[in-house]
Protein backbone atom coordinates (compact mmCIF):
# COMPACT_ATOMS: atom_id res chain seq x y z
CA UNK A 1 0.00 0.00 0.00
CA UNK A 2 1.78 2.92 -1.17
CA UNK A 3 1.72 5.63 1.72
CA UNK A 4 0.62 8.69 -0.55
CA UNK A 5 -2.64 6.68 -0.55
CA UNK A 6 -3.69 6.18 2.92
CA UNK A 7 -5.88 8.95 4.37
CA UNK A 8 -5.38 8.96 7.89
CA UNK A 9 -8.46 10.31 8.55
CA UNK A 10 -10.44 7.91 6.47
CA UNK A 11 -9.25 5.54 9.56
CA UNK A 12 -10.88 7.80 12.51
CA UNK A 13 -13.77 7.98 14.33
CA UNK A 14 -13.38 11.28 15.47
CA UNK A 15 -10.92 13.98 14.78
CA UNK A 16 -8.61 15.19 17.76
CA UNK A 17 -9.54 16.38 21.33
CA UNK A 18 -13.29 15.91 19.75
CA UNK A 19 -12.64 12.56 21.05
CA UNK A 20 -12.44 13.18 24.46
CA UNK A 21 -15.29 11.64 26.68
CA UNK A 22 -17.81 13.99 27.48
CA UNK A 23 -16.89 16.30 30.59
CA UNK A 24 -19.93 15.63 31.95
CA UNK A 25 -19.54 11.75 31.60
CA UNK A 26 -15.78 11.70 33.03
CA UNK A 27 -17.23 13.88 36.33
CA UNK A 28 -19.95 10.90 36.83
CA UNK A 29 -17.56 8.38 36.81
CA UNK A 30 -14.25 10.05 38.76
CA UNK A 31 -17.14 11.02 41.59
CA UNK A 32 -17.31 6.72 42.42
CA UNK A 33 -13.74 6.71 42.61
CA UNK A 34 -11.61 6.52 45.79
CA UNK A 35 -10.48 9.71 47.45
CA UNK A 36 -6.62 9.94 46.78
CA UNK A 37 -5.04 11.60 49.79
CA UNK A 38 -1.12 12.04 49.99
CA UNK A 39 0.80 14.82 51.63
CA UNK A 40 2.80 15.60 48.73
CA UNK A 41 0.12 15.34 45.78
CA UNK A 42 -0.55 19.21 45.17
CA UNK A 43 -3.04 18.48 42.25
CA UNK A 44 -4.66 15.25 41.75
CA UNK A 45 -8.31 14.59 39.28
CA UNK A 46 -10.60 15.79 41.77
CA UNK A 47 -10.65 19.72 40.09
CA UNK A 48 -10.08 18.32 36.41
CA UNK A 49 -6.65 20.44 36.07
CA UNK A 50 -4.51 19.59 32.93
CA UNK A 51 -1.81 17.60 34.93
CA UNK A 52 -1.13 15.76 37.86
CA UNK A 53 1.37 17.62 40.16
CA UNK A 54 4.00 15.50 43.27
CA UNK A 55 5.87 17.76 45.47
CA UNK A 56 9.57 16.42 46.19
CA UNK A 57 10.59 19.17 48.16
CA UNK A 58 10.39 22.70 48.70
CA UNK A 59 12.21 23.28 45.80
CA UNK A 60 11.26 20.74 43.36
CA UNK A 61 7.49 19.78 41.67
CA UNK A 62 7.34 16.71 39.43
CA UNK A 63 4.21 17.92 36.86
CA UNK A 64 3.05 14.91 34.71
CA UNK A 65 0.37 14.12 31.97
CA UNK A 66 -0.58 12.11 29.47
CA UNK A 67 -2.79 12.96 25.91
CA UNK A 68 -3.06 11.08 22.89
CA UNK A 69 -6.06 10.92 20.12
CA UNK A 70 -7.23 9.94 16.81
CA UNK A 71 -5.69 11.56 13.60
CA UNK A 72 -7.50 14.94 13.12
CA UNK A 73 -4.89 15.34 9.32
CA UNK A 74 -4.08 13.20 6.84
CA UNK A 75 -0.43 13.49 6.74
CA UNK A 76 1.31 11.84 9.01
CA UNK A 77 4.38 14.14 9.86
CA UNK A 78 1.19 16.90 10.59
CA UNK A 79 -0.31 14.35 12.89
CA UNK A 80 2.82 13.97 14.36
CA UNK A 81 3.68 17.43 15.36
CA UNK A 82 -0.14 18.61 16.23
CA UNK A 83 -0.23 15.50 18.97
CA UNK A 84 2.51 16.47 20.77
CA UNK A 85 2.05 19.90 20.71
CA UNK A 86 -0.89 19.05 22.31
CA UNK A 87 0.29 17.14 25.10
CA UNK A 88 3.06 19.67 26.24
CA UNK A 89 0.27 22.24 25.94
CA UNK A 90 -0.80 20.76 29.59
CA UNK A 91 2.80 21.07 31.31
CA UNK A 92 2.94 24.70 30.23
CA UNK A 93 -0.52 25.03 31.49
CA UNK A 94 0.69 24.51 34.76
CA UNK A 95 3.44 26.43 34.69
CA UNK A 96 6.29 23.82 34.27
CA UNK A 97 8.98 23.52 31.77
CA UNK A 98 8.57 19.67 30.04
CA UNK A 99 12.15 17.86 30.84
CA UNK A 100 11.32 14.35 28.63
CA UNK A 101 8.38 12.70 26.78
CA UNK A 102 7.11 8.89 26.44
CA UNK A 103 5.34 8.02 23.09
CA UNK A 104 1.90 6.55 23.27
CA UNK A 105 1.15 4.65 20.00
CA UNK A 106 -1.32 2.49 18.80
CA UNK A 107 -1.27 2.02 15.53
CA UNK A 108 -2.66 -0.71 12.44
CA UNK A 109 0.58 -3.20 11.66
CA UNK A 110 -1.31 -3.40 8.27
CA UNK A 111 -0.35 0.00 7.23
CA UNK A 112 3.15 0.96 6.41
CA UNK A 113 5.09 1.45 9.39
CA UNK A 114 6.92 4.44 7.15
CA UNK A 115 3.64 6.50 8.27
CA UNK A 116 4.31 5.55 12.14
CA UNK A 117 8.04 6.54 11.18
CA UNK A 118 6.45 10.32 10.03
CA UNK A 119 3.87 10.57 12.74
CA UNK A 120 6.82 9.68 15.71
CA UNK A 121 9.36 12.37 13.56
CA UNK A 122 6.59 15.19 14.13
CA UNK A 123 6.73 14.56 17.84
CA UNK A 124 10.44 13.91 18.34
CA UNK A 125 10.18 18.30 16.32
CA UNK A 126 7.97 19.31 18.54
CA UNK A 127 9.94 17.89 21.76
CA UNK A 128 13.39 18.93 20.66
CA UNK A 129 11.24 22.61 20.25
CA UNK A 130 10.43 22.38 23.29
CA UNK A 131 14.13 21.64 24.61
CA UNK A 132 12.59 18.25 25.91
CA UNK A 133 13.44 14.67 25.22
CA UNK A 134 11.70 11.79 24.49
CA UNK A 135 12.88 8.63 26.45
CA UNK A 136 11.12 5.73 25.08
CA UNK A 137 7.16 4.69 24.69
CA UNK A 138 5.05 2.04 23.83
CA UNK A 139 2.88 0.76 21.34
CA UNK A 140 -0.21 -1.62 20.34
CA UNK A 141 -1.52 -2.84 17.51
CA UNK A 142 -4.85 -0.95 16.60
CA UNK A 143 -7.18 -0.85 13.70
CA UNK A 144 -7.59 2.60 14.60
CA UNK A 145 -4.15 4.95 14.85
CA UNK A 146 -3.91 7.20 17.95
CA UNK A 147 -1.01 8.82 18.77
CA UNK A 148 0.46 11.09 21.91
CA UNK A 149 2.73 11.24 24.65
CA UNK A 150 3.45 11.32 28.26
CA UNK A 151 4.93 14.51 29.53
CA UNK A 152 6.94 15.17 32.26
CA UNK A 153 7.87 18.51 33.10
CA UNK A 154 9.55 20.14 36.37
CA UNK A 155 8.55 23.21 38.44
CA UNK A 156 8.71 25.08 42.00
CA UNK A 157 6.09 23.90 44.11
CA UNK A 158 5.21 28.02 44.83
CA UNK A 159 5.28 28.32 40.95
CA UNK A 160 2.53 26.02 39.88
CA UNK A 161 -0.39 27.34 38.31
CA UNK A 162 -4.07 25.76 38.26
CA UNK A 163 -7.52 26.00 37.39
CA UNK A 164 -9.16 26.43 40.53
CA UNK A 165 -7.75 30.23 42.16
CA UNK A 166 -9.39 32.90 40.06
CA UNK A 167 -10.53 35.84 42.14
CA UNK A 168 -13.89 38.14 41.71
CA UNK A 169 -12.78 41.03 39.07
CA UNK A 170 -10.35 39.07 37.49
CA UNK A 171 -9.90 39.44 33.98
CA UNK A 172 -9.83 36.19 31.08
CA UNK A 173 -7.52 35.89 28.64
CA UNK A 174 -7.12 33.44 25.91
CA UNK A 175 -3.88 33.21 23.74
CA UNK A 176 -5.06 31.53 20.67
CA UNK A 177 -8.32 32.24 18.36
CA UNK A 178 -10.60 29.01 18.61
CA UNK A 179 -12.73 27.09 15.70
CA UNK A 180 -10.51 23.94 15.20
CA UNK A 181 -12.63 21.45 15.64
CA UNK A 182 -14.65 23.08 13.14
CA UNK A 183 -11.74 22.41 10.15
CA UNK A 184 -10.40 19.22 11.74
CA UNK A 185 -14.15 18.02 10.71
CA UNK A 186 -14.15 19.70 7.36
CA UNK A 187 -10.53 17.76 6.71
CA UNK A 188 -11.86 14.54 7.73
CA UNK A 189 -15.04 14.73 5.48
CA UNK A 190 -12.71 16.04 2.64
CA UNK A 191 -13.74 19.21 1.95
CA UNK A 192 -11.78 22.09 3.19
CA UNK A 193 -10.43 25.51 2.44
CA UNK A 194 -7.45 25.37 2.40
CA UNK A 195 -6.73 28.74 4.27
CA UNK A 196 -8.69 27.85 7.08
CA UNK A 197 -6.51 24.27 7.24
CA UNK A 198 -3.63 26.03 7.06
CA UNK A 199 -4.45 28.73 10.09
CA UNK A 200 -5.55 25.68 12.06
CA UNK A 201 -2.25 23.85 11.49
CA UNK A 202 -0.48 26.56 12.40
CA UNK A 203 -2.14 27.42 15.28
CA UNK A 204 -2.47 23.45 16.49
CA UNK A 205 1.81 23.02 15.83
CA UNK A 206 2.25 26.34 17.92
CA UNK A 207 3.80 25.33 21.66
CA UNK A 208 2.16 27.09 24.29
CA UNK A 209 6.12 27.43 25.65
CA UNK A 210 6.49 30.94 24.45
CA UNK A 211 2.76 31.94 26.01
CA UNK A 212 3.04 30.78 28.93
CA UNK A 213 6.51 32.77 29.36
CA UNK A 214 4.29 35.86 28.59
CA UNK A 215 2.07 34.71 31.37
CA UNK A 216 4.06 34.09 34.13
CA UNK A 217 5.44 37.58 33.45
CA UNK A 218 1.86 38.71 34.54
CA UNK A 219 1.44 36.78 37.68
CA UNK A 220 -1.80 35.03 36.91
CA UNK A 221 -4.11 33.91 39.54
CA UNK A 222 -5.14 30.76 37.06
CA UNK A 223 -4.14 29.15 34.29
CA UNK A 224 -5.87 26.32 31.82
CA UNK A 225 -5.30 25.17 28.48
CA UNK A 226 -8.94 25.40 25.97
CA UNK A 227 -9.15 21.77 24.53
CA UNK A 228 -11.49 18.94 24.02
CA UNK A 229 -14.17 20.37 26.13
CA UNK A 230 -14.11 24.21 24.87
CA UNK A 231 -13.75 27.53 25.73
CA UNK A 232 -17.18 27.63 28.14
CA UNK A 233 -16.10 24.12 29.22
CA UNK A 234 -13.19 25.09 30.38
CA UNK A 235 -14.25 28.93 31.24
CA UNK A 236 -16.62 26.71 33.65
CA UNK A 237 -13.63 25.07 35.49
CA UNK A 238 -12.01 27.92 36.09
CA UNK A 239 -15.28 29.82 37.23
CA UNK A 240 -15.66 26.29 39.62
CA UNK A 241 -12.44 26.18 40.97
CA UNK A 242 -13.15 30.11 41.73
CA UNK A 243 -16.34 29.80 43.25
CA UNK A 244 -17.35 32.26 40.80
CA UNK A 245 -19.55 33.22 37.53
CA UNK A 246 -17.19 33.29 34.58
CA UNK A 247 -18.91 36.06 31.67
CA UNK A 248 -17.42 35.96 28.52
CA UNK A 249 -17.12 39.10 25.75
CA UNK A 250 -17.86 36.87 22.65
CA UNK A 251 -17.01 39.96 20.64
CA UNK A 252 -13.60 39.96 22.23
CA UNK A 253 -13.02 35.94 21.01
CA UNK A 254 -10.50 35.39 18.15
CA UNK A 255 -11.95 32.84 15.61
CA UNK A 256 -9.84 31.32 12.94
CA UNK A 257 -10.54 32.18 9.36
CA UNK A 258 -13.15 30.87 7.19
CA UNK A 259 -15.04 28.20 10.23
CA UNK A 260 -18.19 29.99 9.89
CA UNK A 261 -18.41 28.99 6.57
CA UNK A 262 -17.90 25.76 7.33
CA UNK A 263 -20.38 25.44 10.24
CA UNK A 264 -23.08 26.59 7.27
CA UNK A 265 -21.64 23.61 5.76
CA UNK A 266 -22.96 21.19 8.15
CA UNK A 267 -18.98 20.45 9.28
CA UNK A 268 -19.40 20.65 13.13
CA UNK A 269 -17.79 17.47 15.70
CA UNK A 270 -20.15 15.49 17.44
CA UNK A 271 -17.62 16.63 20.53
CA UNK A 272 -18.50 20.11 20.05
CA UNK A 273 -22.20 19.44 19.68
CA UNK A 274 -22.13 17.49 22.94
CA UNK A 275 -20.51 20.27 24.99
CA UNK A 276 -23.08 22.89 23.51
CA UNK A 277 -25.75 20.05 25.06
CA UNK A 278 -24.05 20.07 28.43
CA UNK A 279 -23.67 23.80 28.45
CA UNK A 280 -27.33 24.05 28.16
CA UNK A 281 -27.11 23.01 32.06
CA UNK A 282 -24.60 25.45 33.54
CA UNK A 283 -24.48 28.10 30.55
CA UNK A 284 -26.14 31.40 29.00
CA UNK A 285 -26.29 32.59 25.72
CA UNK A 286 -26.92 36.15 25.16
CA UNK A 287 -29.71 36.50 22.52
CA UNK A 288 -27.42 38.20 19.87
CA UNK A 289 -25.78 34.85 19.80
CA UNK A 290 -27.18 32.45 16.96
CA UNK A 291 -26.28 28.95 16.48
CA UNK A 292 -23.06 29.08 15.06
CA UNK A 293 -21.38 31.04 17.87
CA UNK A 294 -22.62 28.89 20.68
CA UNK A 295 -21.21 25.96 18.62
CA UNK A 296 -18.08 27.69 18.38
CA UNK A 297 -17.87 28.90 22.50
CA UNK A 298 -18.59 25.53 22.83
CA UNK A 299 -15.60 23.80 19.67
CA UNK A 300 -13.86 20.99 20.95
CA UNK A 301 -10.39 22.32 20.43
CA UNK A 302 -6.81 20.47 19.94
CA UNK A 303 -3.71 22.22 20.74
CA UNK A 304 -5.76 25.39 21.90
CA UNK A 305 -4.71 28.57 23.77
CA UNK A 306 -4.25 29.19 27.27
CA UNK A 307 -6.90 30.71 29.36
CA UNK A 308 -5.45 32.68 32.44
CA UNK A 309 -7.36 34.76 34.86
CA UNK A 310 -5.71 37.69 36.32
CA UNK A 311 -6.02 41.42 37.46
CA UNK A 312 -7.39 43.45 34.26
CA UNK A 313 -4.30 45.69 35.09
CA UNK A 314 -2.01 42.54 34.35
CA UNK A 315 -4.14 41.25 31.40
CA UNK A 316 -3.27 44.79 29.90
CA UNK A 317 0.69 43.89 29.74
CA UNK A 318 -0.50 40.60 27.72
CA UNK A 319 -0.76 40.63 23.69
CA UNK A 320 -4.03 39.13 23.56
CA UNK A 321 -7.92 40.60 23.73
CA UNK A 322 -9.69 40.25 27.35
CA UNK A 323 -12.36 37.80 26.23
CA UNK A 324 -13.77 38.05 30.20
CA UNK A 325 -14.35 38.09 33.44
CA UNK A 326 -14.85 36.25 36.55
CA UNK A 327 -17.39 38.19 38.74
CA UNK A 328 -20.00 37.07 41.94
CA UNK A 329 -22.83 34.71 40.74
CA UNK A 330 -23.81 30.57 40.90
CA UNK A 331 -20.01 28.76 41.46
CA UNK A 332 -19.38 27.01 37.88
CA UNK A 333 -21.42 29.25 35.82
CA UNK A 334 -20.53 30.73 32.54
CA UNK A 335 -22.60 33.61 30.30
CA UNK A 336 -21.47 34.03 26.71
CA UNK A 337 -22.96 37.60 25.58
Amino acid sequence: MATETVRLTELSHGAGCACKLPAGSLREVLAGMPQVSAAQLMVGHESLDDAAVWRVSAELAVVQTIDFFTPLVDDPHTFGRIAATNAFSDIYAMGARPAFALNVVAFPKALPMELLGQILRGGADVAAAAGAVIAGGHSIDDPEPKYGMAVTGFARPDEIWTNAGGREGDALVLSKAIGTGIVTTAVKRGDPDPAAVDAAVESMTTLNGEAAGLVRAARPHAVTDVTGFGLVGHAREVAAGAGLRAEIDWAAVRLLPGVRELIAAGHVPGGTRTNLELARAYGAFGPGLDEADRLLACDAQTSGGLLASLPPERAAELPWPVIGRLVAGEPGTVSVG
